[in-house]
């Protein structure tokens, strides 16, 4: 769904996307954020501190290249002098406009850089929409009006789990996932359009 932005230097990620976007023709979603498995992070010897700082610091140098800017920061975590991406990232004409950027975010501060840099944001893991869904909703509604920007603009997406095999291995799984049955599946694919959720991972 997105990707930790600490497991490469944040340009590097930029020229990757927009390589990834050309050659799948415009279609690419840019999924970011701050990463939250700290064993990975430790068994490939990647910092783990200060993840929404670092994030942020990232956010201001992806995005911009990504979008066809030129590029100066000297950041706390990362340094970039008048970079940019070369050839420029510019979508084929059939799919115009801009790569989007999608950030899964919970925390106040994150959802803050959610509201200020992304096109679309994630909230997961659910079975079907819940309290918890509509707290973390809320939360982006108040980063948004803190960030002088229409939540109404920005794409709610969420990651369902499916029967609890999700769960093995550490990787995330909703506290009520769905059985795998079709017909509670499809209902709840209904209640997450009905909120008006532009796209689901399952």
């Amino acid at each position: 769904i997105v990707l930790g932005t600490g497991f490469r230097p944040p340009a590097l990620t930029a020229k990757m996307a927009s390589t990834l976007d050309e050659i799948a023709n415009g279609r690419l979603i840019l999924g970011l954020g701050t990463g939250w498995h700290e064993p990975e992070y430790r068994a490939f010897g990647y910092p783990f501190d200060h993840r929404a700082g670092r994030f942020e610091e990232a956010l201001e140098i992806i995005v911009p290249l990504i979008r066809g800017e030129r590029v100066t920061l000297k950041g706390r975590w990362h340094d970039v002098e008048d970079a940019v991406l070369i050839p420029a990232p510019p979508r084929p004409a059939r799919m115009p406009g801009r790569m989007p950027i999608l950030v899964a975010a919970k925390g106040e501060r994150v959802l803050r850089l959610t509201a200020r840099w992304a096109d679309a944001w994630n909230a997961a893991w659910f079975g079907f929409p819940d309290e918890r869904f509509a707290q973390r909703r809320a939360d982006l509604v108040t980063a948004c009006e803190a960030e002088g920007r229409d939540p109404g603009s920005i794409e709610i997406t969420a990651g369902i789990t499916i029967d609890n095999e999700a769960a093995a291995g550490g990787r995330p799984a909703a506290p009520a996932f769905l059985p795998s049955d079709p017909d509670v599946i499809a209902r709840a694919l209904d209640a997450w359009r009905d909120l008006g959720v532009g796209r689901v991972q399952v």
